[in-house]
């Protein structure tokens, strides 16, 4: 049977209001402590830090507002965020915004009612409405993903992963080429990372290249996939994401197109999967679990009224691999 603070209490022979301050780290006997320690542990106590922090108005919980739960690149944050909290004897309160700006927002706001430390927010868009529920807040607010110059941010480098991954396929000699993104309502994967490719395809004369766009779903993917090989017969499909990558691997194989040499295919991203895949999809990686460690750190120093640097850019790399033909190589 689980034992509260009454049950402990009794069997110490002692206040319960001297075991609740033993246990908010209050002031108690060297004995008392002694005995208190001895007993929680052979009654595998286990403190309520939740309501814990909600009374002493002072919290160890850092909220976390993700856009989904099912992604990689949230999983990955979160499980950095979650050990380097742990390491420093911190806790993670999860939120699900479902990738709805309202959501988030809303979450802010509930996270700011339970007195939280701090809110770590990965969201899609920065509106004037999450700043304003930020200020509101009146804690540390953290954006991971994308960047606010009013809020401390840690941000990856799209602009870079757009340059790298279209100097690359046009080394392989891709001229017509498709590319597949998002909603420029994303800044980060939506516009940035669109602005990269176009840079490094801007001194190339001959290249005839269209721009698509679809939801973060892979089956919207696979239909938007669907459109690009009716319309303009690319040798190349270059996905803002890795989900959608894997979502036109999809309809390329159920048209029978072999890949590479039927039609080539990257993403953004790195996730696991797309190492496991056949051929393996060339990306760019993107440090989503070192960006959670980084992210719990910097807001840990912000809780303690410590610096910050304003905005931090994590780098990126290519990973090229199996899932681009070169087309420069020597017809047999």
């Amino acid at each position: 049977m689980t034992k509260n603070i009454s049950d402990i209490a009794q069997m110490a022979g002692v206040a319960k209001s001297t075991v609740s301050r033993y246990l908010n780290g209050g002031s108690v006997s060297a004995k008392t402590k002694q005995k208190l320690e001895r007993i929680t542990r052979e009654a595998g106590y286990v403190p309520n830090t939740f309501a814990q922090s909600l009374k002493a108005k002072r919290t160890h919980l850092i909220g976390t507002i993700v856009p989904r739960l099912d992604s990689f690149a949230a999983a990955q944050t979160m499980t950095g965020i979650d050990e380097e909290l742990r390491t420093a004897g911190g806790r993670m309160l999860v939120y699900n915004a479902g990738q709805d700006p309202q959501r988030e927002i809303e979450a802010m706001q509930d996270l700011a009612r339970q007195k939280v430390a701090g809110i770590i927010l990965m969201p899609a868009q920065v509106t004037d409405e999450h700043l304003r529920a930020a200020e509101a807040a009146g804690i540390p607010v953290l954006l991971v993903g994308q960047g606010s110059n009013r809020l401390h941010s840690l941000v990856y480098d799209d602009y870079r992963a757009g340059l790298l991954m279209g100097r690359h396929v046009l080394g392989m000699g891709h001229r017509r080429i498709a590319y597949l993104g998002v909603t420029e309502d994303d800044e980060a994967v939506g516009r940035r990372r669109k602005e990269g490719f176009r840079a490094a395809a801007a001194d190339c004369a001959d290249c005839d290249i269209s721009y698509y766009e679809s939801s973060f779903a892979i089956g919207d993917a696979r239909l938007a996939a669907e459109t690009i090989l009716d319309e303009c017969a690319p040798s190349l499909i270059v996905c803002a994401t890795d989900n959608l990558a894997l979502g036109v691997v999809k309809t390329a194989h159920l048209r029978g197109l072999s890949i590479p040499s039927q039609l080539s295919v990257t993403g953004f991203g790195g996730y696991e999967v797309t190492a496991i895949i056949n051929p393996e999809l060339t990306t760019v990686r993107f440090p989503y679990y070192e960006a959670g460690k980084h992210a719990a750190r910097s807001m840990l120093k912000l809780t303690a009224g410590e610096e910050v640097e304003r905005l931090t850019v994590l780098d990126v790399e290519l990973l090229a691999r199996e899932s681009v033909d070169n087309l420069n190589k020597p017809s047999v």
